[in-house]
């Protein structure tokens, strides 16, 4: 058992086109090693314990892969005879199941249904090799293989994670038209969000990014709630699962002052909201209410306000997001302490909004570009026109604190009572 998780091998995270460097960062915070970027994902290598660790921690992956192996294959006798090559037993048992799916891009092999009768056939040999055996049942736990043949370059892999990570288990029902949960906790990273933060979402849908920001502001990981393809497989040990769930639950930090309060037109999405923060076990640090964004204000002394207003491409028709967008620029104010932050994938947005962002970043709703708009610097002060000095004393104008960046979210609001 000790032996089994310490062994080490390669894994891979698939992400969201534009955060690769954010997963790359929390791996290597959860202890990951040889943590290395590429377009759209993050291969890595740990032991069986990490393995757990970054489907139960992780915000911004889309899943947990092993990589069994990554070889050139230009053609369909290559590509037989390197999957056979690879050692299947040590992750497949005698009656597991293993299904293949994957994708080409760019490859000789362009027929995706031959390259997995191939792979498919390749297993089932090497595993008939080292079982002995002439059928397999596959009657037990699901292995699904999947492949990537890029430029000619196959990379298998096995999925451990099963739904996706962005599925956390609180939101069942959703608003229409959501922010996945990952591009919510990217946005929540990229605005800075404080353990004591009052922060805002005045379209907050069926309450994704409200949601997101309160696991973040606790430290409590998104996959607490949810079980994992590979807690099933006889080849990775109980234990690590037990050790790492306890790990993150001792990791929660309960005493954060964090408050977040989101409000919507939409009294359905109110209510969804409330229910989704509860399922979550965010209900207490979560306050929702039907209100319109005209009538939003900053209600505190510090404040991060983070949105995913609708759009042309979603619910609105483009000149109506874009009065939407004026009517923004009007109430989210210049005020210290307070920093806003909106996705959107409309260009025109810094001209409808009536000022430049302090911060642009480019990220991927799906496969809809959208840019991260971040407002968080104070207007100039303007120096008095005869200053008065007191004794000769001359008078000048103390630096202003660097305020913190706001928090990102999705349509509309939720609450309740939670155990976080």
């Amino acid at each position: 058992m000790a032996e089994e998780m310490q062994q080490r091998f390669q894994m891979v995270c698939p992400c969201l086109l534009g955060i690769e460097g954010l997963v790359g960062d929390e791996l290597r915070r959860m202890g990951a090693q040889q943590v290395e970027p590429q377009n759209g994902r993050v291969l890595f290598w740990g032991d069986a314990a990490m393995l757990a660790r970054a489907n139960l921690g992780s915000r911004y992956a889309e899943r947990v892969l092993i990589q069994v192996g990554s070889f050139p294959a230009a053609s369909f006798d290559e590509l037989f005879e390197r999957t056979k090559a690879l050692p299947w037993e040590r992750w497949i048992g005698k009656d597991d199941r293993f299904p293949v799916k994957g994708r080409s891009l760019n490859s000789k092999l362009a027929s995706v249904p031959d390259c997995q009768s191939i792979i498919k056939k390749a297993v089932v040999e090497r595993l008939r090799q080292r079982y002995h055996l002439s059928w397999f049942a596959e009657t037990g736990s699901l292995h699904q293989i999947q492949f990537l043949l890029m430029k000619d370059r196959a990379s298998l892999l096995l999925d451990t994670s099963g739904p996706g990570l962005h599925k956390r288990g609180y939101r069942a029902n959703a608003a229409e038209a959501p922010i996945k949960e990952t591009l919510a906790a990217a946005m929540v990273h990229l605005s800075r969000l404080r353990h004591d933060a009052h922060f805002v979402d005045p379209f907050c849908g069926s309450g994704t990014i409200l949601v997101e920001a309160a696991l973040y502001a606790l430290d409590a990981a998104p996959g607490l709630q949810r079980r994992f393809a590979a807690e099933k497989w006889d080849q990775l040990p109980a234990e690590a699962w037990r050790t790492e769930r306890e790990r993150a639950r001792d990791l929660i930090r309960r005493d954060a002052r964090f408050e977040g309060f989101g409000y919507d037109i939409d009294p359905q999405a109110v209510d969804l909201a409330q229910e989704n923060a509860k399922k979550a076990g965010v209900g207490a640090r979560i306050h929702v209410a039907e209100r319109d964004i005209r009538h939003f204000s900053p209600d505190a002394e510090t404040g991060c306000v983070a949105c995913n207003p609708p759009y042309g491409e979603r619910l609105l028709d483009l000149r109506q997001a874009e009065d939407l967008y004026r009517v923004m620029g009007r109430v989210f104010a210049r005020q210290y302490g307070w920093n806003y932050s909106i996705i959107t994938p409309d260009e025109e947005f810094e001209k409808c909004f009536g000022r430049p962002a302090d911060k642009r970043r480019k990220l991927y709703n799906g496969m809809i570009r959208c840019q991260l708009y971040q407002y968080f610097k104070m207007p100039p002060q303007k120096a008095p026109d005869r200053p008065q000095a007191a004794s000769g004393a001359l008078l000048c104008r103390g630096p202003l604190a660097a305020p913190f960046f706001g928090d990102g979210n999705q349509r509309r609001g939720g609450t309740g009572a939670a155990p976080f």
